[in-house]
């Protein structure tokens, strides 16, 4: 599969009730149109389909968890905003969450486990990108095996290569184009929060960022 392009079975996926398309092309980083979600308002919940939950996977426990955040704009100012330590080990929770606004505005979701690897999750409307940037970490996390599952991949062997799985070119419209992305994502060298900050650095929102983990460590 080459960087950015969609795997194999990626091009349209069913979750729950809601079927979900993949964009191939992306605007703005953030929607001018989008507000603030409330992540209180739990009247979706039993919108989605809970049969495929990873039971041999273990959770996530708060101290493998770096950071969950959202990114958005709220009148056309970027915001970033910390999330509960729940959605680092759901991708289908992770989307409901995001998908909460109006029409196809929407939010960014940005998730770091343990120093090893990043998702990032973009919804607007029916339309969700999903970047991880370990494969083999599907092997070991409930949230990077659901990204497997989501774009319709096979498991990584145990001996496979580190890889990055998904949308490479998401934010290619904003600037950070897809081969850049994809040497941020293979720096297995780095911890994955801070590849993630140099991927808000190069958004223009690192300090948005740096607001929200901050938030999110407290």
């Amino acid at each position: 599969m080459l960087w950015g392009e969609v795997c194999p079975g990626a091009g349209r996926a069913k979750m729950g009730t809601h079927e979900v398309a993949w964009k191939e092309s992306v605007v703005d980083v953030f929607d001018d149109d989008a507000e603030p979600f409330d992540l209180k308002d739990d009247d979706d919940a039993d919108d989605f389909d809970d049969d495929d939950e990873d039971d041999d996977l273990e959770d996530a426990s708060e101290d493998d968890i770096d950071l969950v955040i959202a990114l958005y704009r709220e009148d056309g100012k970027p915001t970033a905003v910390p999330l509960d330590f729940d959605l680092a080990n759901d991708l289908e929770e992770l989307i409901r969450q995001l998908t909460r606004l109006p029409g196809d505005s929407g939010a960014d979701g940005w998730v770091s486990i343990n120093g090893e690897f990043f998702v990032i999750c973009r919804a607007r409307g029916r339309t969700v990108e999903v970047l991880l940037s370990d494969i083999t970490a599907a092997n070991d996390w409930p949230i990077a095996r659901d990204v497997v599952d989501f774009l319709g991949a096979e498991l990584p062997d145990e001996d496979d290569e580190q890889t990055p799985l998904g949308d490479l070119e998401m934010y290619a419209a904003s600037g950070l184009r897809a081969f850049e992305m994809e040497a941020i994502a293979t720096d297995y060298d780095e911890d994955s929060d801070e590849l993630l900050r140099r991927v808000a650095e190069r958004l223009k929102v690192a300090d948005e960022f740096d607001r929200a983990v901050e938030s999110f460590d407290d």
